[in-house]
């Protein structure tokens, strides 16, 4: 869930705020992906060819869309059919995409300064295919400078022999997928782990010591009730992870909970309704902050707010440079964003005839990058004027004064000084206020 890739289907722009109901509510980027077009990716390629802008972080996005099981809300490109083979191949593809890229000039000698692994499941390949693959990587562009690497992990994949292994290739942040410690829950939402198998992964973790362990919850699963969400975050507690991440359940149209709904004939779906899934997250909030965990974004609590830190996050919200690597990943370069070709055969073709594999694009005017970092940076709960000013030159106080006083009366956000912060309430539905803030053309546009 801590994952990168968009849905490659078709999706509302915002899903019905009170019903359990179909479409997208998390709010990845913007523009929205709908108004990417193939006709743009020749905007990339020139994005390509100039120097990066002075001070620009460089970051690098790596897509590993293989799963043992594909979770029945999962709506990313994930493929549980895959032999070592086939694997192997796609560890090449990312290594020759990599390579396609490191001697163009928007590189400009930079190194990385973060590196995400998302999936689907990267802890899926083996400690060989990993090793090839970062071994490879760090030879095309090294890691030396690199602030964060963060790793996403199923559970169920996790060997001491493996984590040790990532440990040794750098890993920072390791991300469990832990969703929920039922097993019940966990088997009924197409989850491929049980609940022994996170406490031994997590046990084997923290011997390696990575600087942070992060474990995902999802608020409103099949069948959740009051009684196991409050076990599933004592039990996160006890562990004491240094930082959690809480995802509030959400049914896009290409999902296997959907085609169900759609074969059955029913309108809402079978899951807890936003008031429900806002109160747990809430609840959660409020147990960890009791345990000493800080709040740090509406998704986010921390252990410790001096150590704990998610630079990919952070960077990218803020405009840095995303080289995206893998089938249907999507990055940003120069401010031109692009997606890769979202499935297996296009991507690994233009590959093999040398060419990126790059799908559509898009760059947006200074006042779309405008409204992107003023989204994206409320879902952290607090913006800066200070910080658009400077960059923008735009008072988003009375660019945005409409959105902001309609949220100030219903009690989602206050202005202080320099401050615009959301209240526990408007953090709690964030990624639905969001869509007050965008541009009228796009907001009601499809999201994908």
């Amino acid at each position: 869930m801590d994952s990168h890739a968009p849905p490659p289907g078709p999706s509302n722009a915002t899903a019905v705020e009170d019903e359990p109901s179909v479409g997208n509510y998390f709010v990845a980027n913007y523009p929205p992906f709908s108004v990417w077009k193939p006709e743009f990716v020749s905007q990339f390629e020139a994005a390509l060819e100039r120097p990066p802008a002075p001070g620009a972080p460089l970051g690098i996005y790596l897509h590993i869309p293989f799963c043992r099981k594909r979770c029945h809300f999962c709506y990313y490109r994930v493929y549980t059919d895959r032999d070592a083979s086939e694997i192997r191949a796609y560890v090449d593809a990312l290594l020759q995409e990599l390579r396609l890229y490191a001697g163009r000039p928007f590189i400009g000698g930079r190194k990385p300064a973060f590196v995400y692994f998302g999936g689907g499941t990267p802890s899926y390949l083996s400690v060989e295919q990993l090793r090839a693959l970062a071994e490879g990587m760090k030879d095309l562009l090294p890691w030396d400078a690199a602030e964060e690497i963060t790793f996403e992990a199923e559970p169920g994949t996790l060997t001491e022999h493996k984590l040790r292994a990532l440990g040794a290739l750098g890993v920072t942040r390791l991300s469990l997928g832990v969703e929920n410690f039922d097993d019940h829950v966990l088997e009924i939402n197409g989850r491929a782990h049980h609940s022994k198998e996170i406490h031994r992964a997590y046990g084997f973790a923290r011997e390696v010591g990575f600087p942070q362990i992060n474990i995902d919850l999802i608020a409103g699963m099949l069948e959740e009730t009051d009684a196991n969400w409050r076990s599933t975050v004592r039990q996160t507690i006890d562990l004491e992870p240094d930082s959690v991440t809480i995802y509030q359940m959400e049914i896009p149209f290409n999902t296997t909970i959907y085609r169900r709904m759609k074969e059955e004939g029913k309108l809402e779906a079978p899951v807890a309704d936003w008031d429900t899934k806002r109160r747990w997250t809430d609840e959660a909030f409020r147990e960890l902050e009791s345990a000493g965990y800080t709040v740090a974004s509406a998704y986010t609590a921390v252990k410790d707010p001096s150590r704990t830190r998610f630079v990919y996050r952070d960077r990218l919200w803020a405009g840095a440079d995303l080289l995206a690597l893998g089938v249907s990943s999507f990055g940003i370069i120069h401010g031109t964003h692009y997606q890769n070709e979202h499935d297996s055969g296009p991507y690994l073709a233009r590959l093999r005839e040398g060419k990126l594999p790059v799908y559509r694009a898009l760059t947006p005017t200074a006042e779309e990058r405008l409204v992107r970092e003023l989204v994206l940076q409320l879902k952290l709960g607090r913006v800066s004027q200070r910080y658009f000013e400077q960059k923008f030159g735009a008072d988003i106080r009375e660019r945005f004064a409409e959105p902001i006083e309609s949220l100030a009366q219903r009690g989602m956000l206050a202005v202080d000084g320099d401050r615009i912060a959301l209240s526990r309430a408007g953090l709690l539905r964030v990624d639905s206020l969001l869509h007050e803030f965008f541009l009228p053309e796009h907001r009601k546009a499809r999201y994908s």
